[in-house]
C-alpha cells in the first residue's frame, strides 16, 4: 500500500493523516471558527485530498480552541466576490463543503464542545458520527437572522432528527443542548468535556481497525439510501433563497436587531 501524501497548506484549518487516520481542525479560534468563505473552501478542498489518501479510513473533524464552530461569519454578508470554491455565488461555498464532506470517502466523526451554531451544525451533520461533551451548546440562528438555513442544513437535519424537530428548532431559533441531541438521534455519544479526546479516538480506533473496503462500503450504502429519502441534490437551490432574504426590508430588520443584541452582549 504506498503511504498517505503530505496535505497542502491551508490558512484557516489543520489537516493531518497518517496513514488510516486523519484530522481536520477548524483553525479560526480567534473567531471562534466563523465559517468565512475561504474555510468553507479549504474544508472543500480537504476532503477532496483525503479522498486520495490509499489507506485512509477515517477522519476527525474538530474546532480548535474553546468551539466547534460559531457557524457563518456574519462579517461575509457583504461578500460580493466569486466563491473561492467554484460556485456560482459566494452563497453558494457553504453548500459545496458540505456536499464534499459528504462525498468523501473516509468515515467523518465530528468532536464537538462549546458553541456548534448554525453552520458548524450544517458541517456536523455532514459529517457521519458524531460525539459532544456534556456542555455542548447547539443553536440555529438563521431565521432570527432573516435568512433560511441554507447549504442543505435542511435535508441533512430532516434526515438526522425528523422533520417535525427540524421544523421547530428552524423555526424557533432556540437553543438546545446534548441531552436533546442524543435523544433525538443526533449523536453517538455524550461525554464529559475531559472525556471527548479518549472517547473519539476510541471510536475513531474501532472503524479504523476494520477492513478499510468493507467499511467505506457502509458508508456509502447507509448514504445512498438516505440520500433517496431526503434529495440533498434539491439543495442546489439554497443560495438562491438566500439571496433572496437577504434583499428583503423584514429580514434586514431582524438581522439588524439580532446583530445589536450580539454587540450589547459583548460591551
Amino acid at each position: 500500500m504506498s503511504e498517505s501524501a503530505p496535505p497542502p497548506e491551508f490558512r484557516t484549518i489543520v489537516v493531518s493523516c497518517d496513514g488510516r487516520r486523519g484530522t481536520l481542525i477548524l483553525n479560526r479560534p480567534n473567531r471562534l471558527n466563523a465559517l468565512s468563505n475561504e474555510l468553507m473552501s479549504e474544508v472543500a478542498d480537504a476532503a477532496a485530498w483525503f479522498d486520495r489518501q490509499p489507506n485512509l479510513r477515517v477522519v476527525v473533524v474538530r474546532g480548535e480552541g474553546r468551539a466547534f464552530s460559531a457557524g457563518f461569519d456574519l462579517s461575509a454578508f457583504d461578500d460580493n466576490g466569486v466563491s473561492p470554491a467554484g460556485g456560482r455565488v459566494p452563497a453558494d461555498t457553504g453548500r459545496l463543503m458540505a456536499e464534499a464532506l459528504e462525498r468523501t470517502s473516509p468515515v467523518l466523526i465530528a468532536a464537538l464542545h462549546g458553541h456548534v451554531v448554525g453552520g458548524g451544525l450544517v458541517i456536523s451533520s455532514a459529517c457521519d458520527l458524531r460525539i459532544a461533551t456534556t456542555d455542548v451548546s447547539f443553536s440555529i440562528p438563521e431565521v432570527d437572522l432573516g435568512i433560511p438555513l441554507a447549504w442543505g442544513g435542511i435535508p441533512r437535519l430532516v434526515r438526522e432528527i425528523g422533520p417535525a424537530l427540524t421544523k421547530e428548532l428552524v423555526m424557533t431559533c432556540r437553543p438546545f443542548g446534548a441531552s436533546e441531541a442524543m435523544n433525538a438521534g443526533f449523536l453517538n455519544r455524550v461525554v464529559p468535556p475531559g472525556e471527548l479526546d479518549t472517547a473519539v479516538n476510541e471510536l475513531a480506533e474501532a472503524v479504523a481497525s476494520r477492513p478499510r473496503g468493507a467499511v467505506l462500503s457502509t458508508k456509502r450504502h447507509v448514504n445512498a439510501v438516505t440520500e433517496q429519502m431526503v434529495g440533498t441534490g434539491r439543495s442546489w437551490a439554497d443560495a438562491d433563497g438566500l439571496a433572496a432574504a437577504l434583499r428583503d426590508p423584514e429580514g434586514r430588520s431582524s438581522r439588524d436587531a439580532y446583530l445589536e443584541r450580539l454587540r450589547s452582549k459583548k460591551s
